[in-house]
C-alpha cells in the first residue's frame, strides 16, 4: 500500500510517499480504506524522532483517519464493509489502509465529507477527555484554552460552548483572535501582546476560569495558575514551551488547585473505547446536527505532506490541515 515514509528523523525533506506492508487485522479490529487523514503536531515530533509510537503501534505517521470499512474482524459487531468510519489511531493514518480497534472508531455523520471527518477524532476526543472527563468541566463553567486557532483550540471552543460554558482563548495574531470570536469564544487575547491571565480573570468577573487546557508547559505555568479560580484545574497536554519549571506549592495548597498531566495516544484500547463512547453519548447528536463541526484549514494531496507539515510548523493554519489519500 502507498504510505508516507520517514527515511530518517529530521525535517520535512525526510518525508516521502512509498510502499509499506498492509497492516494485519486482529479479531477486534476494523480495516479502513483511508480517504483522508489530518496533520497533528505529534506527527511533527515523531518525524523528528522525538515522539515514538507506543509499543505495538504502527511506525507510520498519522493519529486519525476517515474512510470506509474494508474488512471487519471476527469478534466485531455493529460494523459492515462499506460503512463510513472515522478513527482515533496510535499511528498509521498516513497510508491507504489502517487497522484499528473497533472501539476507537466512530460513524461519520451524513453531513460530513470523509475529508472533514478526518479532522474530527484526535482533537475532539482530546478535548472531551481532558476538559470534560479528567477536569470535570462544571455546568456553566469557564475554560482557558491556548492556541485557539489550532485543531484542539477550535474543537475546545465549540464543545465548551455546546455545553453551555464560557471560553477564553489565546492566539498568535489579531486575525486569529477575531476568528476565534467568530467561532464562539467569549474572549480572545493575542499572546504576543496581552496578559492572558488577566484577560481570563477579567472575563470571569475577577474569579478566574475553572479549567486551563495547555499544550505549552513550563513557560506558561505561573500565568496559567494565576488564570485559575480557587479549586481550578490545569490540564497539561504538551510541552512546546519547555518541560521544567518551578512551582510554588503554597499556591496550590492555598487555592486548592490541581495540575493534571495527560496523553491520549498511549492509552489502552479499552480506555480509548470508553472515551469514544462517552463522547458519542454527550456530543454525538451535536456532531450529527452540525452544532459542532471540524474546522478545516486546507486539504492537500498526500504527495504534498511536506508542505502540510511546514504549514502546521509555522502555525499558518486555522483549524486542521487535512491530507487527501489518492483514490480515497
Amino acid at each position: 500500500m502507498r504510505a508516507v515514509l520517514v527515511d530518517e528523523p529530521g525535517d520535512e525533506t525526510h518525508l516521502r510517499v512509498g510502499e509499506a506492508p498492509a497492516p494485519e487485522l486482529g479479531p477486534g479490529d476494523l480495516r479502513i480504506r483511508v480517504a483522508a487523514t489530518a496533520v497533528n503536531r505529534a506527527d511533527l515530533l515523531q518525524r523528528q524522532g522525538l515522539y515514538p509510537p507506543p509499543p505495538g503501534a504502527s511506525e507510520l505517521l498519522g493519529l486519525e483517519c476517515a474512510g470506509e470499512v474494508a474488512e471487519v474482524g471476527s469478534a466485531v459487531s455493529g460494523w459492515l464493509p462499506g460503512d463510513r468510519v472515522m478513527a482515533l489511531l496510535a499511528g498509521g493514518g498516513y497510508a491507504e489502509e489502517a487497522v484499528v480497534d473497533a472501539g476507537s472508531c466512530l460513524p461519520v455523520p451524513e453531513r460530513l465529507s470523509l475529508e472533514e471527518a478526518a479532522a474530527v477524532p484526535e482533537v475532539f476526543l482530546t478535548v472531551f477527555l481532558n476538559v470534560f472527563q479528567l477536569a470535570a468541566f462544571p455546568e456553566g463553567g469557564a475554560l482557558l484554552v491556548h492556541g485557539g486557532g489550532s485543531g484542539v483550540g477550535t474543537a475546545a471552543i465549540q464543545l465548551v460552548k455546546a455545553a453551555g460554558g464560557r471560553v477564553v482563548t489565546t492566539a498568535g495574531s489579531d486575525a486569529k483572535c477575531r476568528r476565534c470570536l467568530e467561532l464562539g469564544a467569549d474572549a480572545a487575547v493575542n499572546y504576543r501582546e496581552g496578559d492572558f491571565a488577566k484577560e481570563a480573570r477579567d472575563a470571569t468577573g475577577g474569579e478566574g476560569v475553572d479549567v486551563v487546557l495547555d499544550h505549552i508547559g513550563a513557560s506558561y505555568l505561573e500565568s496559567n495558575l494565576r488564570a485559575l479560580r480557587t479549586g481550578g484545574r490545569l490540564v497539561l497536554i504538551g510541552l512546546m514551551g519547555g518541560a521544567k519549571a518551578e512551582i510554588n506549592l503554597g499556591v496550590l495548597l492555598a487555592r486548592r488547585l490541581s495540575v493534571i498531566g495527560s496523553t491520549l495516544r498511549t492509552r489502552s484500547a479499552a480506555e480509548k473505547a470508553a472515551i469514544v463512547a462517552g463522547f458519542r453519548e454527550r456530543f454525538g447528536a451535536a456532531l450529527a446536527s452540525g452544532a459542532i463541526a471540524p474546522v478545516v484549514d486546507s486539504i492537500l494531496p498526500l504527495e504534498q505532506v511536506a508542505d502540510a507539515h511546514r504549514r502546521v510548523k509555522a502555525s499558518e493554519h486555522f483549524g486542521k490541515v487535512v491530507l487527501r489519500i489518492a483514490g480515497g
